[in-house]
């Protein structure tokens, strides 16, 4: 399946095949007419798929590698000086391309040091974790961490491709697979009950069978319409943010040790929505039946933290805006909305 996010002179086409990781370097020859290609990838990733990509690369292209280590720590503004310095080595210019090989982590790391070095050089995202095929891997936001938060330095920096291959994922350990599955549900969530149904009814990622590229692509494509309508993140894109306020509250709270990112948004999904329930602006039963998908793909509802001990980096917040919170909440299962408030929305005691 093809699929183009259309923003104009920032357009790219998303492929979404099984197998498309061995046609990758033809793909890329359509996008891409430089000399030369860095990947990037960690030390996990690269192991499994980055010789057998750098072998069709170099048959075009000279070919570089930078190897980070596997984990959230590498999303650092302490490993960013390691690429840009390979970058030099290798003295990639800005006609030539960096290749993101890997998760999240490395999509949104090597998509930021391409959007900074030399102010500015092409990407391509080959992502190769459930959550970075179904979420990060499209719309350009890029990023690295800092210890009071996620993703609190960035750009808006579009790839050039996207190329999503669910063969890959075979590779995976279960917990992967489950935090990948954590913002599946979100878009079923937010935007599309009968996807909610599909993950409802299959009762576990193997259960999905010969559906899952369906629904990978149509996370994707979900996303894909959002990003076209709000390519900056300052209306409708908010939606995706559903459970991301309180769940990057909490992956800060443990330094990013303990909760993945998806086991975190799992928790802040449901927390949230057991909240507006209770307040009346949620269909009563909808935190229940969300519970009951989250704990059928093996997924936390609660960290075990009060909620006051997490307000600090709610207050941190990208999507807080002279004091006032952006919440995301869903009036019924697959339809959400935007939701101003302030940190006095969650109630001290309660227990996340």
């Amino acid at each position: 399946m093809k699929l183009n996010v259309n923003l104009g002179e920032k357009s790219y086409e998303i492929f979404i095949e099984r197998g498309v990781l061995r046609r990758a370097a033809d793909l890329i020859a359509e996008v891409f007419h430089g000399k030369k290609i860095m990947i990037i990838s960690d030390d996990r990733v690269y192991g499994y798929y980055g010789e057998v990509l750098k072998e069709q690369l170099q048959t075009k292209w000279e070919c570089y590698e930078a190897v980070v280590p596997h984990g959230e720590a590498s999303k650092s503004m302490a490993i960013l000086p390691e690429i840009y310095g390979k970058l030099l080595q290798a003295k990639l210019s800005r006609s030539d391309l960096i290749v993101a090989l890997g998760g999240g982590v490395v999509g949104d790391m090597a998509g930021f040091a391409a959007a900074t070095y030399l102010r500015g050089i092409p990407f391509i995202q080959i992502p190769t974790s459930l959550l970075a095929q179904v979420d990060s891997s499209v719309g350009g936001k890029v990023a690295v961490d800092l210890k009071e938060g996620k993703n609190l330095v960035g750009a808006f920096y579009q790839p050039k491709l996207v190329l999503i291959d669910p063969d890959v994922l075979s590779t995976l350990p279960k917990r992967y697979i489950n935090d990948g599955m954590g913002e599946v549900i979100k878009y079923g969530c937010i935007k599309d009950r009968g996807l909610f149904d599909i993950l409802k009814k299959a009762r576990s990622f193997e259960g999905l069978g010969e559906e899952l590229t369906g629904v990978i692509a149509r996370c994707v494509d979900i996303k894909r319409q959002i990003v076209e309508e709000d390519q900056y993140d300052t209306g409708e894109r908010m939606l995706l943010n559903f459970g991301h306020t309180l769940g990057h509250a909490v992956e800060q709270k443990f330094a990013y040790e303990r909760e993945s990112h998806g086991e975190a948004v799992a928790v802040g999904m449901y927390q949230i929505t057991k909240i507006s329930e209770k307040k009346g602006m949620t269909e009563e039963g909808t935190a229940e039946e969300l519970r009951k998908v989250l704990e059928s793909y093996d997924l936390p509802i609660s960290a075990g933290v009060k909620m006051k001990e997490l307000k600090a980096a709610m207050m941190l917040d990208k999507k807080n805006l002279n004091d006032r919170l952006r919440i995301i909440l869903i009036k019924k299962m697959g339809e959400s909305f935007i939701f101003p408030t302030d940190v006095a929305f969650f109630e001290d005691d309660i227990t996340v």
